[in-house]
């Protein structure tokens, strides 16, 4: 199964930057974006394929990891170093992250349930799934 996820990351990050995203910008009513963190441990930049949710000029993400005990490597990455290089569709920007906290990730894991069951994934954790803000830096 985890080759067959390489494989599919592989794909889909290739034919989105070929295409500008015409290809893989949305995975149903899920936009996606290409996200592009500086390593935790290597310091090499690591792009992956996450689903967002626009909140004005902001990207949120949720750090699920389909309801792993662990949060994924994305998501440490950016604890870690949080300036992120964001592609969305042919628009790239520089954006840097946080976690969100209290109300405000009341509001946003509200707004995550509008576009997929993320409930279920937290069902199968203990630990509460990050939700994560990506504001744009000057360019």
């Amino acid at each position: 199964m985890r080759l067959l996820l390489k494989w599919f990351t592989f794909w889909h990050i290739f034919f989105y930057r070929l295409t500008r995203g015409r290809l893989g910008a949305h995975m149903g009513k899920y936009p996606m974006a290409l996200v592009t963190t500086k390593g935790c441990k290597t310091g090499k930049w690591r792009t992956a394929p996450l689903g967002f949710m626009p909140d004005g000029e902001r990207y949120v993400l949720i750090a699920s990891y389909g309801g792993s005990p662990t949060h994924p490597a994305w998501y440490l990455n950016l604890v870690a170093n949080p300036e992120a290089h964001v592609q969305f569709k042919g628009r790239k920007m520089r954006m840097r992250a946080r976690t969100a906290v209290g109300e405000e990730r009341s509001r946003l894991w509200a707004l995550a349930l509008t576009y997929y069951d993320y409930a279920r994934y937290q069902r199968r954790t203990t630990r509460e799934i990050p939700v994560v803000v990506l504001t744009p830096l000057a360019q």
